[in-house]
């Protein structure tokens, strides 16, 4: 049987967030690896998947026609699924809201500044000492905004969620921008809870191979990543 979905995929913690949700949900699907170091999201094959040519995208062969939706931007798919398989997004009204806000909480705040943390201080070339500050400041104190959220909570919205999703992550990369899990206890027990579900160890299994293939620092990752290409 043909997989209904392909996921267009690179061992990141945007692609991370849909073989998660992929796995959780238990359906057929096949990766499509998108080698962004060697500037594969820039092919005309992968155009129409995604406009804005960044992973992860997907498709979703629908019915027995199998005709294709594709889907770019990992937090508008993440809606998509939920909606799709009625799960992962909560039905009570303030759960819903709480999911929505927090999706959006890591779409607009942590993702995007924790990218920013790993770029200055883990491939920028030139030592910036104000922008890494800067950006190892805001993650301080968006892990303590999610400290408080968690405290008291299991989960971000209540049940386990797509935010919940989301935001893992980017967690699992806290290393990367320099955060000692020791000080955010909260999330710290959190972050343990979701890593001893199955599907979120086979969801960060996806891609295992492909990361050795990548090479960020070299100077056409560089120029394609980061120059403006």
């Amino acid at each position: 049987m043909n997989p209904i979905f392909d996921l267009y995929f690179w061992p990141t913690p945007n692609g991370y967030k849909i073989s998660i949700m992929l796995e959780e949900l238990g359906v057929d699907y096949q990766v499509v690896p998108i080698n962004i170091t060697e500037g594969e999201q820039h092919e005309e094959r992968f155009d129409m998947v995604s406009p804005n040519h960044k992973i992860p995208a997907l498709t979703h062969y629908v019915g027995e026609e199998r005709a294709p939706v594709h889907l770019f931007e990992s937090g508008a798919i993440l809606l998509y699924l939920g909606d799709w398989s009625k799960r992962f997004i909560p039905t009570g009204a303030r759960a819903y809201r709480d999911c929505l806000m927090w999706l959006m909480w890591q779409m607009s705040g942590l993702g995007p500044m924790a990218g920013q943390a790993h770029h200055f201080l883990q491939y920028a070339r030139e030592d910036l000492p104000y922008a890494k500050e800067r950006y190892r400041a805001e993650c301080r104190r968006l892990y303590t905004v999610l400290e408080k959220r968690l405290t008291g909570r299991d989960f971000v919205a209540g049940e386990y969620s797509i935010a919940d999703i989301a935001i893992l992550a980017w967690v699992y990369r806290h290393q990367r921008h320099e955060i000692d899990l020791a000080h955010y206890p909260q999330v710290r027990s959190w972050y343990e809870r979701l890593l001893a579900r199955s599907a979120v160890q086979s969801g960060f299994e996806v891609g295992r191979a492909l990361v050795e293939k990548g090479n960020f620092t070299s100077d056409k990752a560089q120029s394609i990543l980061f120059g403006g290409d």
